[in-house]
């Protein structure tokens, strides 16, 4: 007996307009949150049912109220019950940024997605809920989850003292330029999973920001352009790039020349795919979600290809071709980035 979903019911139908609402699931994310749609004779609301035993609604109701104030089309908040973890919000409708992607549309929704990262980007810390820092610590945490969850638990990979060694080196790397770069406010999930295409403007909604911090300004656009569910060819993921790096430095956010910029962009990525590799095996392994092993080669090849370009992380480059490419389940696909869609 589902009784979350029998309270959730009942805490709906308490709200002014939706006594007798029924609720119809949406799809959800990879969190322990789950959503439902309601209808009333005003309109339709998303329900997001979050476990407190699992999920703390307080930082996502800070930020969407905060963001919002600044213009971030985030979701309007209509009721809370932040005891229960139950949000009723604002339908921004069910049309997924992955889902339109196409080689005609591309340039014109990723520049409204961008238009979008640098306001959310130059949104100052609400004064009663700042951003937590996204620190040294937090960044080792992040890609220790790629030897721990993808090499040793999922792949069954017995790192070596000299693997170790190689990769303590490469995470330090990492880490000191992604703690080089300017900080910004990053939503630190930006990507075409979370961003909703809207009827009538370019600005998409967004979702999932309940995790942000403080940190590098090149994150979040790394997870949009380097996107683990979907991919393209230098041919325009270089102008893109470009694009935000005029965008961004015109705001005031960073006062980088190309070259600099795209080296923050690529290492940041490496970053984000090494705990997006990790996080996926997570999801399969504690959670029972495998359907996210499909997106681990992709963001497998990301690493490969990113290393490959980067002298100091040769080391890293050979491993990876020489040992972790061939142990991926070939059910899941092939390591190959940025070829194409």
């Amino acid at each position: 007996m589902d009784t979350r979903l029998n309270a959730v019911v009942e805490w709906v139908r308490r709200q002014p307009g939706f006594e007798q609402a029924r609720l119809t699931p949406v799809a959800g994310d990879a969190s322990f949150r789950r959503y439902f749609r309601v209808e009333s004779p005003e309109g339709s609301a998303i329900v997001m049912d979050a476990p407190p035993d699992h999920e703390d609604c307080r930082p996502f109701v800070a930020i969407a109220r905060h963001w919002q104030s600044h213009g971030v089309a985030v979701p309007a908040l209509i009721h809370e019950d932040l005891d229960q973890g139950f949000l009723m919000l604002e339908d921004f409708g069910d049309e997924l940024l992955l889902t339109r992607l196409d080689d005609r549309n591309a340039d014109k929704l990723y520049q409204g997605a961008m238009a979008e990262l640098c306001r959310i980007q130059q949104v100052p810390d609400a004064p009663d809920y700042p951003l937590p820092p996204y620190d040294a610590a937090l960044l080792d945490r992040e890609m220790a989850l790629f030897p721990d969850w993808l090499i040793t638990r999922q792949l069954g990979i017995t790192l070596t003292i000299q693997d170790q060694a190689m990769l303590d080196t490469a995470f330090a790397f990492l880490r000191e330029s992604a703690l080089a770069q300017p900080e910004v406010t990053v939503h630190r999930d930006y990507h075409s999973r979370n961003l909703l295409v809207r009827p009538g403007t370019n600005v998409p909604g967004v979702l999932d920001f309940q995790d942000a911090v403080r940190g590098p300004v090149t994150y979040d656009l790394a997870s949009l352009l380097k996107d683990c569910y979907i991919c393209w060819p230098e041919a325009k993921l270089g102008p893109w790039i470009e694009h935000y790096r005029n965008l961004s430095r015109t705001a005031g956010l960073h006062n980088a020349e190309s070259d600099t910029f795209r080296q923050w962009f690529e290492l940041m990525g490496m970053q984000r795919h090494l705990k997006a590799a990790g996080i996926f095996a997570r999801l399969a392994i504690r959670d029972g979600k495998t359907r996210y092993l499909h997106d681990v080669p992709r963001t497998v090849g990301y690493l490969v290809e990113a290393s490959g370009r980067q002298p100091a992380l040769r080391y890293l480059h050979g491993w990876l071709q020489e040992v972790v490419v061939p142990a991926l389940d070939p059910a899941w696909g092939k390591a190959t980035a940025p070829g194409g869609q």
